[in-house]
């Protein structure tokens, strides 16, 4: 669900219009028609969450440690109303399987580098690997490459990469808002996050990339597409990355 924790999966299948199946299928909206998210209330911090994709159970852990479960597919009023509690708002639970209630949806999946969270939690005291993949939320991880490797993607004549053969060209780098700042699990904002964000991106921005691409520091994460003649295909934890020229 939008806004909520994310849920890791082995597998995951590109829709037919270039998202990933299951990715922010749910969101929260208000009586106005604006959809509640981490940028919206930091409240979104205050719940643990677990979901099911295949069962469309989502699990809801409150900080007294009170735990709702709801079927997604059969209780979305219940739902509603139980999260309007929380938010003391009137919502709306809706479901989107063709694309998913994600920010750019005329684009795909986001991408980012295991060294690259390692990178950035190293720029933050008591900040772990986790903590930065939680902050940043990013639909692929890859590993085995340098920190920074997928802003190479994005700008005039950037390469693209294979998943196994599945084509994946970088469209633009992600602008950060607000989110990434608060702790994860508590929601308190870190003590100059964007500050030192900012000046150490600029330290450590890497040769490879196209400077002209970005248009500030402030950005982590490529946001991708994968063309027509591609989706429908899965990506799996373990599938082989190559650089396609």
């Amino acid at each position: 669900m939008k806004g909520l924790d994310g849920v890791d999966v082995e597998a995951a299948t590109v829709l037919d219009g270039g998202t990933l199946k299951h990715d922010r299928e749910f969101a929260l909206f208000d009586a106005d028609g604006d959809v509640v998210n981490g940028k919206r209330t930091d409240r979104v911090h205050d719940l643990a969450t677990e979901f099911d994709p295949e069962s469309t159970t989502l699990r809801v852990e409150t900080p007294d440690g009170t735990v709702r479960r709801f079927d997604l597919n059969d209780e979305r009023d219940r739902a509603a109303e139980w999260f309007g509690e929380c938010f003391d708002a009137d919502l709306r639970l809706r479901r989107d399987e063709s694309l998913g209630y994600v920010d750019r949806r005329e684009m795909g999946p986001s991408v980012v580098s295991t060294a690259t969270l390692e990178a950035v939690a190293s720029w933050f005291d008591g900040m772990t690997v986790d903590g930065a993949r939680r902050r940043l939320r990013a639909n692929v991880e890859v590993s085995g490459v340098p920190a920074f490797w997928e802003d190479r993607f994005v700008g005039d004549g950037a390469p693209a990469f294979e998943i196994e053969g599945v084509r994946v060209e970088g469209v633009t780098p992600c602008g950060r808002c607000v989110v990434p700042e608060r702790d994860p699990d508590t929601g308190e904002p870190t003590p100059e996050f964007r500050e030192r964000f900012v000046r150490r991106r600029e330290a450590t921005f890497p040769e490879w990339a196209d400077e002209d691409a970005f248009d500030h520091y402030y950005t982590l994460m490529t946001i991708a597409r994968i063309p027509e003649r591609d989706r429908g295909a899965t990506l799996r934890v373990g599938d082989e990355v190559t650089v396609s020229e």
